[in-house]
């Protein structure tokens, strides 16, 4: 089933010039937010990250508006963005506090029993809430814009579908993995030749010194102008990953939607005349 809503994005993203307009945008920011953390520090670039991903949202609803409609003018997609916006970031900061508040019950129950909460014991907890929550929350954005659904009745439905079509879900996750394994793995040949004189020396390493390696020690490795290259990579797989993930998304959840659609069952009998009477 995964497949046809591939080449059916494919064919969306060919026809409708403004469904790239996300990766334009989310890599725009992403190369800014690179160049800020590795000038000015995580300050500036923590909040410019919470400004980034209101605004990526925004450009995403405005795609999925025009999934919906198969409408590709900038108008229709900015219009879909803005009348949907808050009904697409609603459900998602719902589940963020969520999650947050799981993790503080958690932590003050360990407290109260006399458990200190260790790096292992909250890195467990972190995997086996968060993934369950994102792959059983993961079509609540769509359902809110395709089926005109509130706040926590967009999430409803996308537990409602997940767990009806588990493994149609799973098989569109393995696909999406593909693609980002793919297009990160042909960007990462491309940064390591154009940056080949700069990290030359990261061979001669001893296994210690590559443990022992910081980020903060690649940044200072490459200088500048491997700081501007690192950018452009990150342009590019913004421009490329982003547009084709959240178009698949939105077809697949188009098909998937359409396939489950809820048949209200009214009770009731006809009458010795044939009348129907509802009770």
């Amino acid at each position: 089933m995964a497949i046809p809503e591939l080449k059916s994005a494919f064919g969306l993203l060919a026809r409708m010039p403004a469904l790239w307009i996300p990766g334009l945008v989310s890599g725009l920011l992403a190369a800014a937010l690179w160049l800020v953390l590795t000038s000015s520090g995580t300050f500036f670039a923590g909040r410019l990250l919470i400004i980034s991903g209101l605004a990526i949202l925004l450009f995403i609803t405005g795609t999925y508006w025009c999934v919906r409609n198969e409408s590709g003018t900038i108008r229709a997609f900015l219009e879909g963005g803005i009348k949907y916006y808050f009904r697409t970031l609603l459900p998602l900061l719902v589940l963020i506090f969520t999650v947050m508040l799981i993790f503080a019950l958690i932590i003050i129950t360990l407290t109260l029993a006399g458990v200190a909460p260790d790096t292992t014991i909250m890195a467990s907890v972190s995997i086996g809430i968060m993934i369950p929550s994102l792959i059983l929350a993961f079509f609540c954005d769509t359902a809110a814009v395709f089926e005109d659904r509130g706040v926590f009745d967009s999430i409803r439905r996308s537990i409602d579908l997940v767990g009806s079509h588990f493994q149609e879900v799973i098989g569109f996750l393995a696909v999406c993995a593909v693609i980002l394994a793919g297009v990160l793995f042909g960007l990462m040949v491309i940064w390591e030749a154009a940056l080949y004189d700069k990290l030359e020396p990261l061979t001669h390493y001893t296994e210690a010194q590559i443990q022992a390696f910081t980020p903060d020690q690649l940044v200072a490795l490459i200088g500048p102008n491997g700081a501007w290259i690192t950018a452009g990579v990150l342009f590019i797989g913004c421009l490329i990953l982003v547009p084709i993930l959240v178009t698949y998304k939105a077809c697949f959840f188009r098909v998937l939607a359409q396939g489950t659609v809820p048949i209200q069952q009214v009770a009731g009998e006809f009458d010795s005349k044939g009348r129907w009477y509802k009770y």
